[in-house]
């Protein structure tokens, strides 16, 4: 009977001592992903404060702009971000603005106040709320340590990457391969995984599920921005409404263009620090025309 009492206390023990654990490294979870979404939660502050407060001299789409260009020079002056994942969320605010001018003029959503700083119709700030997903992505990398295991090769993830993209443009005028595409991307990482430390533990999670998670937190939190007028679908016109539940699949999909090229990246960064030499992004503008370089070399200055 004595025995069967110690058999007990000690499970019970064995229990709370794991609960106790699981709770700690929650925590500790939630605090680097917290840290990690300091941009998207000054993007939400942002549009809650400014669509309640009477703002003078500039419209409200313009004083978003300059708390966002004032918020991402505060965080690299600060260390919060590198001056690499600098480079990485101009990157993907000039690749969002470019999805945001197309998809404004063919009627998907509209930006319907005033402004400025607008280029055919698309304020400036909205390439920030792309960056956002590009700052948190690099952020979290960094401070969980993330390691990719079975990473597909190069030559497949950058044309799958292109082929998502585009097809945010091309289905207007032809097919919508996006269950298409969603599907090749489960065939292609089907065996990959992230692991990520947390506390000194390190766990990991089937890439294919990081996908869908993230994107599904994007989409509760495209609901937000909507509700706090960032922009208006269609069907908001008259009114807030929830945004519909398919645009998961679009969300997880640019989710996923995001992961490919922060992961490419990071991975030549990787490479080339341990190879002696540094690269960096050259964005060029010349008669109108964007380039954008990636280059090698052997580069001293700090990042």
């Amino acid at each position: 009977m004595d025995l069967s009492i110690k058999r007990q206390n000690s499970r019970k023990k064995l229990l709370s001592a794991r609960i106790r654990t699981a709770v700690k490294q929650l925590f500790h979870f939630g605090w680097e992903q917290a840290l990690s979404c300091v941009f998207p939660v000054v993007i939400f502050a942002s549009l809650a404060i400014t669509q309640n407060l009477p703002l003078p001299f500039l419209p409200r789409y313009d004083w978003l702009l300059i708390i966002f260009l004032l918020m991402q020079w505060w965080m690299v002056r600060s260390g919060l971000e590198t001056k690499d994942e600098l480079k990485v969320i101009t990157l993907f605010h000039l690749i969002g603005l470019a999805l945001e001018i197309f998809k404004t003029h063919m009627g998907s959503w509209s930006y319907p106040d005033e402004g400025y700083f607008k280029v055919f119709g698309v304020p400036l700030y909205s390439g920030f709320m792309y960056a956002s997903v590009a700052s948190y992505l690099s952020q979290a990398w960094r401070r969980l340590k993330v390691e990719l295991v079975k990473w597909p090769p190069f030559l497949i993830v950058v044309p799958l990457a292109a082929a998502i993209y585009l097809n945010f443009f091309t289905h207007h005028f032809w097919l919508d391969l996006r269950w298409l595409l969603a599907g090749l991307v489960l065939i292609v990482f089907w065996q990959s995984w992230v692991t990520y430390e947390v506390n000194g533990a390190r766990y990991r999670m089937p890439l294919a599920l990081s996908f869908m998670l993230i994107g599904f937190f994007i989409w509760i939190a495209e609901n937000i921005a909507t509700f706090l007028a960032a922009w208006k679908y269609p069907n908001q016109a008259d009114g807030w409404s929830l945004v519909h539940l398919g645009k998961v699949s679009s969300w997880v999909l640019l989710v996923i263009v995001s992961f490919l090229i922060v992961s490419t990246l990071k991975q030549i960064k990787g490479r080339s620090v341990a190879a002696g030499t540094n690269y960096f992004i050259k964005i060029k503008l010349c008669r109108g025309v964007m380039s954008i370089d990636l280059k090698y070399g052997h580069d001293y200055r700090t990042n």
